[in-house]
């Protein structure tokens, strides 16, 4: 899963090896003073979580990734 745009990480919603659906929020970002939700583009298990609350990406920086 990769970063739509430039942000910061909020909140983190989903943990390694967790179940989630096509479209659960994964994590939530701030990017130009508004919030955006990171959610999952299938359903599967989520593998690894990459980034920590605080910190900044790059578009297309991956932030996330399924099995």
């Amino acid at each position: 899963v990769t970063a739509p745009m430039p942000g910061k990480v909020l909140s983190i919603s989903a943990n390694p090896g967790q179940a989630v659906k096509k479209g659960e929020t994964i994590l939530v970002f701030e990017a130009m003073k508004m919030e955006n939700s990171v959610v999952a583009p299938e359903d599967g298990t989520v593998a690894s979580i990459v980034v920590a609350v605080g910190d900044s990406f790059e578009a297309g920086a991956t932030l996330a990734s399924l099995n």
